[in-house]
């Protein structure tokens, strides 16, 4: 073999050899944006939520306890139920309020103002009941439920289910709310608008004694959620598109065997 065979040979093992640590490296970059799901803090970021807690009264000094797709924090809310927490967390989130033997849940699916009243914990009543299963179901499953919280970081989604609970409210009870969107609307205890509503909401039996939603709510609530079911496609896995492929380009050992032809 002449010298001008060899020079050949070797530069045909180096660009493999390039083509190859390109495909590494991008196999590398793909497996790492796909992995919405993992259990890293890369995926992190800073996320501020505030609102206010309150059943036409405010749940004063509550404890907020916030659940994230990746992230958790714990807050206490003022006198008023206003709280403020930012932390660490991949979206969406479950909020929790308890005070004083009443409990409320709400959900997140990004930064800003959530309030957690016995309107949004309806609204997670509707939600699970589109979802096959009711709040308790969605709120134990959340965790490790990739479409539950699929559906719940959703803005569609939550904010139709919002117009449905506000609907609902007002062919039941005959309540029309002043403040329809009640779950990212600012709003202080004792002020006209979203507080007068939960107001209307308790002196028409929508609300129970406890401040929680009653079970005459409740039940139309998650009747209409059943139907109108949100079909979400089944979890998949967060395998790399890139690394597994690279064994299939698979050149490594055929560029060995140039260099042995040297």
């Amino acid at each position: 073999m002449d010298i001008r065979q060899h020079r050949h040979l070797a530069r045909v093992s180096g660009e493999l050899l390039c083509l190859a640590c390109v495909a590494l490296f991008a196999g590398c970059g793909g497996g790492g944006g796909g992995s919405g799901g993992g259990g890293g803090t890369s995926s992190l970021s800073m996320v501020a939520l505030t609102g206010t807690a309150a059943t036409g009264r405010a749940l004063a000094n509550a404890t907020v306890t916030i659940n994230c797709a990746q992230g958790s924090t714990s807050v206490t809310a003022n006198a008023n139920g206003n709280y403020h927490a930012t932390f660490g967390a991949a979206m969406p989130c479950l909020i929790t309020a308890s005070s004083a033997g009443t409990t409320l849940h709400s959900t997140a699916f990004a930064g800003g103002t959530y309030n957690i009243t016995p309107e949004t914990d309806l609204l997670l009543s509707y939600l699970a009941a589109q979802l096959g299963t009711n709040e308790s179901g969605l709120i134990a499953s959340f965790p490790g439920n990739s479409q539950f919280q699929q559906v719940l970081a959703n803005q569609v989604d939550v904010l139709g289910a919002e117009t449905a609970v506000a609907q609902n409210l007002q062919q039941t009870f005959g309540v029309t709310l002043s403040t329809p969107n009640f779950l990212t609307t600012p709003f202080t205890v004792g002020t006209a608008g979203q507080d007068s509503d939960l107001q209307a909401l308790l002196a028409h039996g929508a609300i129970d004694a406890n401040g929680e939603p009653a079970a005459a709510a409740v039940a139309p609530i998650a009747t209409a959620g059943a139907a109108h079911p949100i079909a979400t496609p089944p979890a998949t896995g967060t395998g790399g598109t890139g690394i597994g492929s690279i064994g299939g380009t698979g050149g490594m050992g055929s560029i060995g065997g140039v260099g042995g032809m040297m």
